[in-house]
């Protein structure tokens, strides 16, 4: 079916023209959810590649050998991305198909650069904007057999580091737009304190053979914080003179509102809970250069401390707040003393407040729920707390039902309605004072979603998964943001 564009802006009249001219919108991706050719022209395993390959760990025990195609199907991907009127695309690039070892030692992969080149050159040519992430939480599985990967700093570092600067040496004359790390918090807690997300490490042994949730999920941001300033250190002093980039981080954070608003504790509860997922890996950046007391005062020697170097070296190494959200939770208080493997401030996420007000409407993912409204807090909280500019790099929702590319299913208005609820709290965010300049959905087309496999469809894009081809069916939704932006971005 070919949507035709008739959608009623007149409801947010007073939006028109909201958002900077500059303003940049697209879709954002990963690397192991969409390129497929998960060994060929020389890349090598990454820690997804051994955990999908690994029996029970993915849902529908489905690999990301294929995945969506991406790797081969580029060109046709951004001439499509092209009639949907995207200003930008955000991609991350597979650290194994650069650097298939991994290590500051080992060979670059010319053909992976090869891909690279193309897939920037082509979006170039098509007038879109590349934003590129260095690591989606694809760790080169050689590094994790050498010495645990994140885990030991050490020798993380320098891998890491000679990774990034293969990057902006060799793609920064045309990218000018860098995030080090996507969502290092998430990385940590579901692969380290839940373990079910590669590496696969926890202390429950029914789930995983080796791991401890109390010390190594911190131990593994530790890495990532100082890591990432390392890389932006690099990228100021020896590539931004002549590149004329930017380069940040995006953090994720879903907003946390308390239980019951006139309860203190679950006021108190609510915004610690903010402080444990979002500033953990904010205030350090952006804020007091250090973790928030509250963490401390909960985990004690079990939260790294900083050096007085690391410290001065975090702190301000991003130029903008790169933002993932998805959904808010109502956060109630415990009373009884915090397990030893808890990580969100000893708290009790609720679907329903004290009132009974539900959090949103369901979605086709068990977490995710409509909640317009909490965006809009979580917009200013994050403002109000850093004051930097704001880059929404990951926004979006699956949609019940979504299992043939129908009529009714290509026909997204759950989706559409996400998005129109979002967006309106984004602009009337920017018209409130906040400095918000990106938006990008989750995601371009259907993909694999990690361990969901391919259950959850966050794409606007229908993909078919069962064809050769991996053939894209566009969604509704693709072209209600296609006018969506037209009305809010201010023109000439």
């Amino acid at each position: 079916m070919t949507w035709k564009h008739n959608f009623d802006t007149s409801p947010d009249v007073e939006l028109q023209g909201a958002l900077r001219k500059d303003f940049h919108w697209g879709y954002a991706t990963a690397a192991a959810q969409i390129e497929g050719a998960w060994n060929h022209d020389g890349k090598g395993p990454s820690i997804w590649d051994k955990f999908c390959h690994t029996p029970g760990k993915v849902k529908d025990d489905s690999t990301n050998e294929d995945a969506t195609r991406a790797y081969d199907l580029y060109k046709e991907d951004v001439a499509l991305m092209k009639s949907y009127g995207v200003t930008a695309y955000r991609f991350s690039l597979a650290w194994s198909r650069i650097v298939p070892l991994g290590g500051a030692e080992d060979p670059v992969n010319e053909p992976g650069i090869d891909y690279y080149n193309r897939l920037i050159n082509e979006l170039l040519a098509n007038s879109i904007t590349p934003f590129v992430t260095l690591f989606h939480w694809d760790t080169p599985q050689t590094l994790e057999d050498r010495y645990g990967g994140m885990l030991n700093q050490e020798r993380y570092a320098p891998d890491f580091l000679r990774y990034a600067r293969v990057c902006f040496d060799r793609f920064g004359d045309r990218v000018k737009h860098w995030i080090t790390y996507n969502e290092p918090g998430v990385y940590t807690l579901a692969g380290y304190a839940g373990g079910m997300h590669a590496p696969g490490r926890s202390s429950f042994r029914d789930r995983n053979e080796e791991g401890d949730s109390s010390t190594e999920p911190f131990i593994v941001a530790h890495t990532e914080l100082v890591t990432h300033a390392q890389a932006v250190k690099l990228y100021r002093e020896e590539f931004k003179p002549s590149q004329k980039g930017v380069i940040g981080i995006t953090l994720h954070g879903n907003y946390s509102d308390p239980w019951d608003v006139n309860d203190p504790a679950d006021v108190a509860a609510a915004e610690r809970a903010r402080q444990f997922e979002i500033a953990w890996f904010a205030d350090p950046i952006y804020g007091t250069g250090d973790y928030p007391a509250c963490m401390r005062d909960q985990l004690g020697d079990r939260l790294p401390r900083f050096t007085a170097e690391e410290k001065s070296l975090v702190h301000g190494s991003s130029d903008f707040y790169g933002m993932n959200t998805y959904t808010t939770f109502f956060v109630k208080h415990r009373t009884e003393e915090p397990d030893i493997n808890d990580h969100k401030g000893n708290v009790e996420k609720l679907d329903t407040n004290s009132e009974g007000k539900s959090r949103g409407p369901e979605s086709d993912t068990y977490w995710l729920r409509t909640a317009p409204e909490g965006f809009g807090k979580l917009l200013r909280w994050v403002w109000n707390r850093y004051h930097v500019p704001i880059y929404m790099t990951e926004n979006g929702t699956t949609a019940k039902g979504e299992v043939a590319p129908t009529d009714d299913v290509l026909n997204d208005t759950f989706r559409i309605e996400f998005f129109q609820g979002y967006l309106r709290e984004l602009a009337r965010a920017v018209q409130d004072g906040v400095d918000i300049r990106s938006y990008f959905g989750w995601t371009f087309t259907d993909n694999w979603e990690w361990a969901a496999g391919y259950t959850d469809r966050f794409g606007v894009t229908f993909v078919d998964f069962e064809s050769e081809e991996k053939t894209r069916y566009p969604k509704r939704s693709a072209y209600f943001l296609q006018d969506y932006f037209q009305h809010l971005i201010a023109r000439e």
